[in-house]
């Protein structure tokens, strides 16, 4: 049985501080946008940029806080866009510390070359890894409708899915699933337990079918 709750709430491992949770403030939480990080960290050392542009859509599937920052995350958002949509990830490549180093928050996310990509682009995903003992999936974002579909499509596989009252709503405009051409977007936060050990390719397909069936429409 599906469970959709729309009223109620390849990288090495590391110990990741992590926002989720009570814990001490980490470098990354002072970044006030990219240029902060970008500052204090070095390209193609610590972290990378993955941008593949398809000019024949609209579709953007992203992973800020991808490689080991958020595992995983890449593995998702790279299998979702396929050949098909529109992909970037920020990876973090450090050997440890990567969410404390690289984890600039999505609402100070504002590298280049993902507002860029997003700036032609209609629908926006962004694939986010959270704490959580539990297989769930929160979404989030502006774009209602999307939203909507896309929960119902993951919630179908029969994983715990929360559309409200949970603590990633991401409604601020500024949100980066939120900077695409229309302003609105989708936010995917998985939690560790469904990274770890849920069905990570079902998921990915269950997501990429709602974005095909948004060329049909």
């Amino acid at each position: 049985m599906s469970a959709c709750i729309f009223g109620h709430a390849n990288m090495p491992f590391e110990p990741i501080l992590s926002r989720h949770r009570d814990v001490m403030i980490s470098p990354a939480d002072n970044y006030k946008g990219f240029t902060d990080l970008a500052t204090a960290q070095v390209e193609g050392t610590d972290y990378r940029v993955h941008v593949r542009a398809n000019v024949g859509s609209t579709v953007a599937v992203i992973a800020p806080h991808g490689g080991s920052i958020e595992q995983y995350t890449s593995d998702v958002a790279r299998d979702v866009a396929g050949a098909d949509f529109n992909l970037y990830m920020f990876e973090g490549i450090r050997h440890a510390g990567n969410y404390a180093a690289l984890h600039l928050t999505s609402h100070r996310f504002d590298e280049p070359r993902c507002l860029e990509l997003l700036s032609s682009c209609d629908h926006v995903v962004a694939l986010h890894g959270c704490a959580g003992d539990v297989q769930q999936a929160l979404v989030g974002g502006l774009d209602e409708p999307l939203k909507a579909a896309v929960a119902k499509a993951i919630a179908d596989l029969g994983i715990d899915t929360r559309l409200r009252g949970h603590q990633f709503p991401a409604t601020d405009p500024k949100n980066i699933c939120n900077r695409g051409r229309r302003g609105v977007g989708v936010q995917i936060e998985m939690t560790m337990a469904l990274r770890l050990h849920g069905p990570r390719e079902a998921i990915s397909a269950a997501i990429r079918s709602v974005l095909l069936a948004l060329a049909t429409v």
